[in-house]
């Protein structure tokens, strides 16, 4: 996929979790290419899903950004939620609030 900044934290960060093998980005053509490693447990992925929250724009005239304080529980439950290019465990720990970027189980 192309790559870009976020791309690659948020890539950072599904390593440090232990949710994908590994990542590199590649020059193409002159452009940067984002190629991640999947990561397999008994034959079945590691990452079951994958739900994107925050987007630029949901239509023409508003976005859809998800924020979230940091007093205020972004997650459900038993996922990893990637908030800040950070999970959201990180940022409670550093007193943050940010962007919810997406869910992963």
């Amino acid at each position: 996929m192309p790559s870009s900044k976020v791309k690659v934290a948020i890539a950072q960060v599904l390593k440090d979790e232990g949710y994908i093998e590994g990542f590199q980005v590649h020059a193409n053509d002159g452009k940067p290419e984002l190629r991640i490693g999947l990561k397999y447990y008994a034959g079945r992925p590691v990452i079951e899903s994958l739900e994107r929250v925050s987007r630029p724009r949901a239509t023409r005239l508003q976005g859809a950004r998800r924020h979230s304080g940091r007093d205020e529980r972004p997650g459900r439950g038993d996922r990893l939620d990637l908030a800040r290019v950070m999970t959201d465990r990180k940022a409670r720990s550093q007193g943050v609030g940010g962007e919810v970027l997406c869910y992963v189980a």
